[in-house]
């Protein structure tokens, strides 16, 4: 009876967090997807009350550790080398725990080769 009593204690939390990352996968899933923008707008927007932001650094400096590079731009301007030209697909985050990093294109030098 113990074991019964302590499974039913600890497992809605375990189902439930279970729950909420299967949500929020699907969610995510739903954005990469939708071709309009109100519902990419109000899918960010849920996510968004449950501590899940979607991860756009335009205009950052590349950091392989938290971006995904997945193409380059060139560039004439020396200022702009090494910064994020666009986001290709979002990145997400929950809270501190980064869920998927961002696709991103990278400015590089004009005359660098791909």
């Amino acid at each position: 009876m113990d074991a019964m009593t302590s499974d039913a204690v600890t497992d809605p939390l375990d189902r439930a967090l279970t729950e909420r990352a299967t949500l929020i996968e699907l969610c995510v899933y739903a954005m990469d997807r939708a071709r309009s923008a109100g519902v990419v707008e109000r899918l960010a927007e849920g996510l968004g009350r449950i501590g899940v932001t979607a991860l756009r650094p335009d205009g950052q400096r590349f950091d392989p550790a938290h971006h995904e590079a997945g193409g380059t731009a060139p560039t004439d301007d020396p200022a702009l080398i090494g910064t994020i030209a666009e986001t290709e697909v979002l990145g997400f985050a929950d809270r501190e725990r980064v869920l998927r990093p961002p696709v991103v294109t990278v400015y590089q030098s004009a005359g660098a080769s791909a």
